[in-house]
């Protein structure tokens, strides 16, 4: 039994060996160190402001353009209101710094309904999904602020992710649960100090991360691999509230072109054609809720690759060596028979 429990720990050193280490988490740019594309971004002063009409953005509904600011929904119900660039993007690999204000005068739990930041095939199209359209093609994240399933253990505010090929519907009742790819809690609402959002896509990888404590530094909430993005889809925000209320605001969006090498064969790629999706190990159909809201990642990593072969491979020692003592005590019992 010893020399049999020996060889099975070295197999599992061997595959740990082979796990490897997990990758390092994405790091964002500074917002100097890239390239700024001033057609794809918003920032102050706003040309145009007070007006119907800006170079390079539309605005529908109840959204209101001040020196400040650009007021998606006021502090009122049933307002919606968005904001979208007019200049598709061709970038393949970029980065979006988002400075926004979620603020109003309800107290917890009584405010809503949320923010949603856009890179999608169609735009300015009104509708339920935090004022824009569902059933969309492109990338969403969601500032979500008003928790809708009553049986959710989740803390909100949430942020989560969702990439949808035009199939997938958001379920406003579960608070997008079924189609979020991953998802964070922050605590986004009635700050005193500026709050921001970056979304960097590069080589398939999407990663979110917050800004949102008066740290000045950037907090891990979402990190998928195997993305799928087309270019030549249109950023834009979007905000809703119902019977419940909020001031959404934006203050600037910063799109930065991200200098990445790509595969030679990436090169024979028409990148316009790709359709939105993602390669994960399992459907976001599939996941449960979890308490932290840290439940949907993409593929695994090393570390979760080495914990379950390492319960797998404790779970052989541990049966062979009740197996083994079953069977002695089996063959103890039929000498006394003889």
């Amino acid at each position: 039994m010893a020399a049999g429990a020996g060889g099975l720990l070295a197999a599992a050193a061997l595959l740990v060996a082979a796990a490897g280490p997990s990758p390092a988490p994405a790091e964002l740019t500074d917002g100097n160190s890239e390239h700024l594309k001033r057609e794809h971004s918003l920032m102050k002063p706003y040309q145009g402001a007070g007006s119907a009409a800006m170079p390079l953005w539309d605005f529908q509904g109840s959204t209101m353009v001040t020196s400040q600011y650009v007021r998606l929904t006021p502090d009122e119900r049933s307002r919606e209101g968005s904001i979208w660039n007019r200049v598709p993007c061709f970038l393949k690999d970029w980065e979006l710094h988002v400075h926004f204000k979620i603020h109003g005068a309800g107290k917890k739990n009584l405010h809503g309904d949320g923010l949603a930041l856009w890179y999608t095939q169609e735009r300015l199209v009104p509708g339920p999904v935090f004022g824009s359209k569902d059933n969309f093609h492109g990338l969403a994240i969601f500032l979500d602020t008003y928790p809708n399933d009553e049986a959710t253990e989740r803390v909100f505010p949430y942020i989560s992710a969702m990439v949808n090929n035009g199939s997938l519907t958001y379920d406003h009742s579960k608070d997008g649960r079924w189609t979020e790819l991953a998802g964070c809690t922050a605590d986004l609402r009635n700050q005193n100090h500026d709050t921001f959002l970056a979304v960097r896509y590069s080589r398939g990888r999407l990663t979110v991360m917050t800004d949102v404590e008066d740290k000045n530094e950037w907090k891990n909430c979402i990190d998928i691999a195997g993305v799928q993005l087309p270019t030549g889809y249109f950023f834009g925000a979007s905000a809703g509230t119902g019977d419940l209320s909020d001031n959404h605001d934006i203050i600037s969006m910063k799109l930065f072109q991200l200098m990445v090498e790509h595969p030679l064969e990436d090169e024979t790629v028409d990148w316009t054609k790709i359709e939105p999706s993602v390669s994960l190990l399992k459907s976001p159909k599939d996941n449960v809720d979890d308490p932290t809201g840290n439940f949907r990642s993409g593929p695994l990593t090393g570390w979760k690759v080495f914990l379950l072969l390492l319960c797998a491979l404790l779970g052989i020692i541990i049966c062979a060596v009740v197996g083994a003592v079953v069977f002695q005590k089996r063959q103890e019992r039929n000498k006394r028979f003889y």
